[in-house]
């Protein structure tokens, strides 16, 4: 899974933050006002976008060349 900080970081590659557990510590004030609801959006898309990333995929299952 994708974590709340990684999905933050993807909305706003400037923000100041720190997670503990579930709650979010914004060190710079949110200044762009990302919620709650844009985090777990974006951990989604991240994660779905991960999945199904089909290179990552193929080389978990087959050999590479150079092991040939």
């Amino acid at each position: 899974m994708i974590d709340i900080t990684r999905a933050i970081v993807a909305l706003d590659s400037t923000a100041q933050v720190s997670v503990h557990g579930e709650d979010v510590i914004w060190h710079d004030g949110n200044p762009n006002g990302i919620t709650a609801e844009q985090i777990t959006a974006k951990q989604t898309e991240l994660q779905d976008a991960y999945d199904n990333d089909y290179a990552r995929k193929r080389l978990a299952e087959y050999p590479s060349i150079d092991e040939l």
